[in-house]
């Protein structure tokens, strides 16, 4: 069994969600050495997240964007945690809604997505900065 882990920065984004799968093949090269496995991506940061899903149609992320702020609102009377701001609270419980990570099968040195799935990356702060995130990749 083969192991490659890695820690990687991406750029800032906007509040929303991003596909960020290319970022990803694009910075992993050994993807390509391993015929059959999984690929976990971790983000370490507790107002971000990440999610697979539609890849083609940036509506899709729109609606993303539009229930999760409808379903997490920011200003809810009830939060204490809020000398960060008024998107902080807000993203920490999309973050843990969304999940930190994912997996992926790997087969033949490309991640085993489907025809129309991609890795999103859940920026749910105003500001949020780069992210970095943590690729482990293991399999034969």
């Amino acid at each position: 069994m083969k192991i490659f882990q890695k820690e990687m920065q991406l750029p800032a984004f906007n509040r929303g969600f991003h596909l960020i799968t290319r970022n990803i093949v694009d910075n992993f090269p050994e993807l390509a050495k391993i015929n059959a496995g999984m690929l976990q991506v971790w983000i370490k940061h507790t107002s971000a997240g990440l999610t697979i899903n539609e890849n083609a149609d940036p509506t899709v992320r729109q609606d993303f964007e539009t229930f999760a702020n409808d379903l997490i609102p920011e200003n809810y009377p009830h939060f204490i945690h809020t000398y960060e701001g008024p998107d902080d609270m807000p993203a920490h419980l999309k973050a843990s809604i969304f999940g930190v990570s994912v997996q992926i099968p790997v087969s033949g040195g490309k991640l085993n997505l489907g025809t129309w799935q991609g890795i999103y990356l859940g920026e749910f702060r105003d500001h949020g900065g780069t992210r970095k995130l943590v690729l482990t990749l293991f399999g034969i």
